[in-house]
């Protein structure tokens, strides 16, 4: 048989095995072992590249990234810094018309820039936010699509689990990834802000009748200042020591997760069962991505053994511009975002999608971005809505069904539709940091 129809074969059964819910390391490590046997017609070789995808993928020292800001986050949500980092943010903005929303997005963006993980970051402020919202007159939809579209900004600003394993499938520089998410998390944040005004203003209806909280209690400058200090504290050591060229990523994720256990002792915030629950999820989140990045390896192998990627770049090149190949890609991610979870979707799309984007002479960097932030938009959106369903499950009230959140996250899912758009006009909102 064809080594390329053997490769869009083992796609088609990769992408339905995924879609039957096996596991997507068994699937992709499954497929890809049989098509490549398939395709040399040897055993032995389909065995070979099983022992060395293992052996290159995870004998990186660039992994080492992965558990240390697993840890780093898990820390962080067990000192409580995020509720500390929302009351600050709502005292900043107490007195903007729909300040609550606004301290809710701009708490998740401090708060991402710290943990990496969206569901982390809705399971902590649907706890905290939300009561708040809903006491202020904010509708039980509208703060809840406020919670679970801003939770997105966990995986866009670094660091972010999503951002290392497209890094490693890729081999692309994981510093310059971080470096990359920055300014595109911002004005997604920025967007989100801008479209909880406007329903504020012009959409009581949907966002309630909303009350500013100016006779609220407020507090001291030397408080906003104790409850941010952790988190800003952090962000400077490891984000900030990134960028400033101070530590490599893996570097700065060790340093971010002592800082972060400094934090919780001090704090008086862990035990030794919350050290050991913390510990054991960062390991299973750890093992779960290593076994994902050696299938994403075999995969990748295969796929260029087949001449798939070839074929499928020569035909798009030729037939199609740039932008009708982005918009094309783009509503695939969202398509699959439906039904798979991110990184089973970046690891189907991206070893096909990067050589088609290499032959218009793209970069690698903002690729990277616009796929992670494509793939995010797939996190609010039914019927699997990862995002979605951390809320409802961290919410304990039933009263508020899922279909409302769904419909609450509307507006969010647009304006990064809308952020994935300007990345594509002004790629510079990507590229300039890495000048």
């Amino acid at each position: 048989m064809d080594p390329i129809v053997i490769g869009f074969i083992s796609i088609a059964v990769a992408a339905g095995l995924i879609f039957a819910g096996m596991y997507v390391a068994v699937a992709l490590a499954l497929t890809s072992f049989v098509g490549a046997w398939l395709i040399r017609g040897e055993f032995d070789i389909a065995s070979r590249l099983l022992a060395q995808a293992a052996l290159d993928s995870i004998a990186s020292y660039d992994l080492a990234v992965i558990p240390l800001f697993v840890l780093m986050g898990n820390l962080m949500t067990i000192s409580d810094i995020g509720a500390d980092t929302f009351k600050a943010a709502n005292q900043i903005f107490r007195r903007i018309t729909g300040g609550l929303g606004i301290a809710t997005v701009a708490a998740n963006a401090l708060f991402a820039a710290v943990t990496g993980v969206t569901i982390a970051s809705c399971a902590v402020f649907t706890k905290v936010a939300v009561p708040e919202m809903l006491r202020f007159g904010y509708t039980p939809r509208f703060a809840t699509g406020i919670v679970a579209g801003s939770g997105l900004l966990g995986m866009l600003i670094p660091p972010s689990v999503l951002m290392v394993v497209f890094a490693i499938v890729t081999e692309a520089p994981i510093r310059q990834i971080f470096m990359a998410g920055f300014i595109p998390g911002l004005v997604l944040a920025t967007l989100f802000a801008f479209a909880i005004v406007f329903m504020v203003k012009f959409m009581p209806e949907k966002a309630g009748v909303v009350r500013l909280p100016v006779d609220e209690e407020l507090l001291s400058t030397w408080s906003v200042a104790k409850a941010l200090g952790p988190i800003v504290t952090l962000i400077g050591a490891t984000i900030g020591g990134i960028y400033a060229g101070w530590f490599t990523p893996t570097e700065a994720a060790a340093v971010g997760a002592a800082g972060a256990l400094a934090f919780a002792l001090a704090r008086g915030k862990l035990s030794w069962l919350s050290m050991w629950r913390a510990s054991v999820d960062t390991g299973h989140v750890t093992a779960a991505i290593c076994l994902i990045v050696i299938a994403a390896s075999m995969y990748s192998r295969m796929l260029a053994m087949s001449g798939v990627a070839a074929v499928i770049g020569d035909s798009l090149s030729g037939a199609h511009g740039f932008y009708m190949t982005v918009t094309f890609y783009v509503l695939l991610l969202l398509f699959l975002g439906m039904f798979l979870d991110s990184i089973s979707t970046i690891l189907l799309t991206v070893p096909i999608a990067l050589p088609v984007f290499l032959q218009f002479d793209a970069n690698v960097v903002w690729f990277g971005i616009v796929t992670i932030l494509a793939t995010e938009a797939g996190m609010i959106t039914p019927p699997l809505g990862i995002a979605v369903f951390a809320v409802k499950s961290a919410l304990g009230n039933q009263t508020i069904g899922i279909h409302e959140i769904f419909l609450g996250v509307v507006p969010f899912f647009l304006m990064t539709v809308l952020t994935v758009a300007l990345l594509v006009i002004f790629p510079q909102l990507v590229t300039v940091v890495l000048r």
